[in-house]
């Protein structure tokens, strides 16, 4: 319970992916303390994450879009937390089912990658290189890690010592060792040769990935798990003040996001080329193609012609068999395809169809938003449920086991609650 509220509070605040990204190494560590299996935790913190997108406005790009829709369609938009109205039910919802039925829905089986504890790793290599005890091998900034040299390595027959800088000019030689034993003095590498290579984490990354030697634990991987330090504490506040910006309406919220972004990097929390890297150009490169697709569907009246057949179905069936026809066509797309891309196909068929219907575009709206996150049932539904995939050790099959009762609730909050908060 305490997972699922974190990830959902988090996912209101960075979005789904990124608190998903975030969470999984805790996830993982938290469940191997309890002696439970890292699959009966990870597909939970995923889905919970998709509920959370419905706190608040910055949860989801999918949000703000339907947002902007409803603005431009004449209705108003939606405030910061008005999402929270749906966005509760189901995390609460969410909550209890897995709560309920998720050991039985699961697997329980071991992990397959990237599923280790790293918070005795110091004390581990201090003991394994025989380190003075007060070394400080790993901090926000800067770390260790343990490299083998490889059969035709480009370093066989290089001499390596203790305390020697690479050529690079970034890292360090703490410890070289051959077989289990120390090498204190100067000598030639040799095939199978380990060394301890300290650095920051930026000069790791760059100079560990260029096949010369085989890295035992991943920096990426060791670093997820080391406590925040002065960085993390500038970030929240600019991410504290993102939020504020976003829930007073005070700036569009492009401007709250490029400001937050400005101010991470003015602060020194990350460089401009870590910046470049955080950017999901997946994500911007889609929604730059899908917007003009879903202009040219209302432009050229195949929004309006499919509306009309959506009507045909419905029939005198009235309003709420509108919606239940929404969510089955979005959840049905939102299992193949990315929740944005099947928001910016059915926002205009919807719009029109409410137009033929007479009734309000919120609901609508609303409705198609509730359905877009209920993506469950595959790992390629959304980045976060791959996330969970190796980690966790799930299978393509895992997902709808646990993905059916959720998205029958989905179906509950997006047919019937929906029209509670927000009248025809």
């Amino acid at each position: 319970m305490l997972v699922l509220l974190l990830v959902a509070v988090l996912t209101a605040l960075i979005t789904v992916n990124g608190a998903v990204a975030a969470l999984v190494p805790v996830a993982v560590v938290m469940a191997m303390r309890v002696r439970l299996s890292p699959s009966q935790l990870l597909l939970p913190l995923a889905f919970a994450a998709h509920a959370g997108s419905l706190l608040t406005l910055s949860g989801s790009p999918v949000n703000v879009i339907a947002s902007e829709f409803a603005d431009d369609a004449g209705a108003g938009s939606f405030g910061y937390f008005s999402f929270a109205l749906v966005g509760v039910p189901l995390v609460v919802g969410t909550i209890v089912i897995v709560v309920l039925f998720g050991e039985r829905l699961l697997p329980d089986r071991p992990p397959r990658s990237g599923s280790r504890d790293f918070s005795q790793h110091a004390r581990t290599l201090i003991h394994q290189y025989g380190l003075a005890t007060d070394a400080d091998l790993l901090t926000r900034s800067s770390g260790v890690a343990e490299v083998v040299v490889p059969p035709r390595s480009q370093l066989v027959g290089d001499a390596a010592f203790p305390g020697m800088v690479t050529p690079s000019g970034d890292l360090v030689v703490l410890a070289v060792q051959r077989k289990g034993e120390e090498l204190t003095g100067e000598t030639l590498l040799a095939v199978g040769d380990t060394l301890l290579l300290q650095g920051t984490w930026g000069a790791l990354d760059e100079h560990l990935d260029d096949g010369e030697v085989l890295v035992v634990d991943e920096p990426e991987l060791v670093r997820r798990q080391v406590p925040l330090g002065p960085g993390a504490k500038r970030a929240l506040v600019v991410l504290a003040s993102m939020v504020v910006l976003l829930a007073t309406g005070a700036v569009p919220p492009a401007v709250a996001g490029l400001l937050a972004a400005g101010a991470i990097v003015i602060g020194r929390v990350q460089t401009i080329e870590q910046a470049y890297r955080g950017i999901s150009w997946t994500t911007v490169v889609l929604v730059a193609g899908m917007i003009p697709l879903s202009t040219a569907m209302t432009d050229t009246g195949a929004a309006a012609r499919l509306a009309d057949v959506l009507v045909d179905l419905v029939g005198g069936s009235g309003p709420y068999a509108l919606l239940f026809g929404l969510f089955l066509l979005t959840a049905a797309l939102g299992q193949l395809v990315s929740n944005m891309a099947t928001a910016l196909i059915v926002i205009p068929i919807a719009l029109e169809t409410a137009k033929d219907l007479d009734v309000s575009a919120r609901p609508v709206l609303m409705c198609v938003t509730v359905s877009a996150a209920a993506a469950l049932f595959t790992p390629v539904a959304t980045p976060a449920n791959l996330m969970v995939m190796e980690p966790g050790g799930y299978r393509f099959s895992d997902y709808w086991k646990l993905g059916l009762p959720l998205l029958v609730h989905y179906g509950v909050v997006a047919v019937g609650l929906v029209p509670v908060f927000w009248r025809f």
